[in-house]
């Protein structure tokens, strides 16, 4: 079977479980055959476990010019997601980035500009949601027409609990200069690609953001939005890392009812007629559509980065179309970014797309005042 040669950049937790995966023969497309990190101890490591099979690189940059490698899998802190997202291209790699695309949107456009100068190459982004048939069928549900033209959504994602110790645990982890954010780019990634996914970009942002609230750190780790849409529908978004039990459901109301995803599974409150149907001809005062109660089944395997990995290699060695496109990363960012910027300019509405420009420049005044 022919194989993809692919080479990770960073082997720390992340790059050591997709390092895992790949010589478990998860991926059967793939095959592993490099690795950098920039510390010693993590080489040693790769070494012990793979011993000559795998070739071993002090730097990044070692990595991207090795005629060993086909593919890179980018598994680094953020910042850096599009520096060697750039650099892979342009020594004609195909590339995988882990999520998030970047930090602010202006570095993930530079990136997106030089994939589109390399179309004979692959680019994509790890979200693995992506693969999981839930979302896959409420995605079809909204696409397909069947629930209507949304006019709310509301997604409460508070089961993100984490610990004053995991923040300890690494210096760059929910910093400013380190990790460019908190809750939103750490744990939220991949459910602000989901939102976009399903149910579109909104048009303008507005946020209460609480930074530092609950534990010893100096980014967000307890956020409120509001979403307008360009239909006129809003939508709310909330998340932290201190409620436990959390919660993590998700509504869309829409002219045909409503759909609610808890509990990994997807329940459907099916209007008999629309709402703006029933709304024209009702005279009685006080009623409202027959809705009937379905609980929506869904088919398929959830395989996470395994498949996300599998998909890319498949693009790569035969043209199958990517789940998720490298372009598509700067969506969920942009919401990120756009709440960030909505609460340091005192909760005011922020368009999309963002002043990119001003996002950085404030962001870089944050990193310049960190206390971290």
């Amino acid at each position: 079977m022919e194989k993809v040669k692919l080479g990770i950049i960073g082997f720390g937790t992340i790059g050591f479980q997709h390092a895992k995966a790949l010589t478990s023969g998860k991926v059967p497309n793939c095959t592993l055959v490099a690795i950098a990190d920039i510390d010693e101890k993590k080489r040693e490591s790769a070494r012990n476990l793979y011993g000559e099979s795998l070739a071993v690189f002090s730097t990044a940059e070692e990595l991207i010019a090795s005629t060993l490698v086909e593919a890179i899998h980018i598994c680094v802190p953020h910042y850096l997601h599009p520096v060697y997202g750039i650099a892979g291209l342009k020594n004609g790699k195909h590339i995988m980035v882990e999520k998030p695309a970047g930090v602010y949107t202006k570095q993930v456009q530079e990136l997106n500009e030089e994939a589109r100068k390399h179309p004979e190459l692959v680019f994509g982004v790890m979200f693995n949601q992506r693969t999981n048939p839930l979302y896959q069928k409420v995605r079809e549900l909204v696409t397909s027409g069947e629930l209507g033209e949304i006019t709310r959504t509301n997604w409460i994602i508070t089961n993100w609990f984490r610990a004053q110790s995991y923040y300890d645990q690494s210096p760059w982890r929910a910093t400013w200069k380190g990790e460019g954010g908190g809750v939103l780019l750490n744990q939220n990634p991949h459910n602000l690609d989901l939102f976009q996914w399903i149910c579109g970009m909104p048009s303008r942002i507005r946020s209460q953001v609480y930074y530092g609230k609950h534990r010893d750190i100096e980014v967000e780790d307890d956020v409120y939005a509001i979403f307008e849409y360009p239909n006129g529908a809003t939508g709310c978004y909330i998340t932290t890392i201190a409620d436990a039990p959390g919660t993590n459901r998700l509504e869309i109301c829409g002219d045909r009812g409503k759909i609610v995803v808890e509990n990994d599974s997807i329940v459907f409150h099916r209007l008999r007629e629309s709402c703006s149907a029933f709304n024209a001809r009702f005279i009685g005062g006080i009623g409202q559509p027959e809705c009937w109660k379905i609980e929506i089944p869904t088919k398929g395997t959830y395989t996470s980065h395994c498949g996300i990995l599998q998909n890319f290699c498949d693009a790569i060695l035969h043209g199958t179309s990517l789940m998720v496109p490298g372009e598509e990363g700067i969506k969920g960012l942009a919401l990120s970014n756009a709440i960030h910027l909505s609460s340091w300019q005192e909760g005011n509405w922020v368009s999309l797309p963002i002043d990119a420009d001003l996002y950085y420049d404030l962001l870089q005044h944050k990193i310049r005042n960190s206390k971290k």
